[in-house]
């Protein structure tokens, strides 16, 4: 009977030791895909801020907002003008995070009732201020239509209006069907694509 007992305890503590080996061995598998799926998602976030930066959400909020755009519209064209360089300079001569030419600027800082100052493109509130401005006059121009605006940004309200105005090309006179310009058109497919991740990106941010 005392041995028939043993066995049982014996048994028993076996049992115990198995299911508490398994458990810690669970636990373990666990954390350590935990830790797995962490470095998984941080790198994923700090490609997501490298690909699409967020660098001065602040100003980009606040002229989006007197400009009745949308700041996710604004930070696409930033990255897809400047790639969020502040000193940017183009072959052109246009300036800073909007690349804007000094000659835009300072018909915008007129429209302002500003003084336009040289140099003052390459200070990222400034440019966001005063690209701001020209972007939504772009789309109250182009009855709110971001490829229009975004074509006219890129090459000028003179071409787009010319485009607009061949069947060719718009089939209404008020939207692009087709962008003649293999440049421009890269450049609008670029903020289309840019402006769906940043609606994410800012609404999250909101939130």
């Amino acid at each position: 009977m005392a041995t028939t007992k043993r066995r049982k305890r014996a048994l028993k503590q076996r049992r115990q030791r198995k299911i508490a080996a398994i458990t810690t061995a669970v636990v373990l598998v666990l954390a350590i895909a935990a830790v797995v799926l962490w470095l998984v998602f941080d790198r994923a976030s700090n490609r997501t801020i490298q690909n699409y930066p967020v660098e001065y959400e602040a100003f980009i909020r606040e002229s989006a907002a007197q400009n009745d755009l949308s700041p996710a519209y604004v930070a696409s064209v930033i990255l897809a003008e400047s790639s969020y360089v502040p000193d940017a300079v183009s072959s052109a001569n246009a300036q800073g995070l909007m690349q804007l030419l000094p000659s835009t600027a300072e018909w915008i800082a007129g429209k302002l009732d500003e003084g336009y100052t040289e140099g003052c493109l390459f200070d990222p509130e400034t440019n966001i201020r005063y690209g701001c401005w020209y972007l939504g006059f772009l789309m109250r121009r182009y009855h709110e239509d971001m490829t229009c605006a975004s074509s006219a940004y890129h090459q000028g309200q003179g071409t787009v209006d010319k485009w607009l105005a061949n069947p060719e090309y718009s089939p209404d006179g008020a939207t692009l069907m087709t962008i003649p310009s293999d440049a421009t058109r890269t450049y609008v497919q670029r903020i289309l694509k840019y402006y769906e991740k940043y609606e994410k990106i800012y609404a999250e941010a909101r939130t």
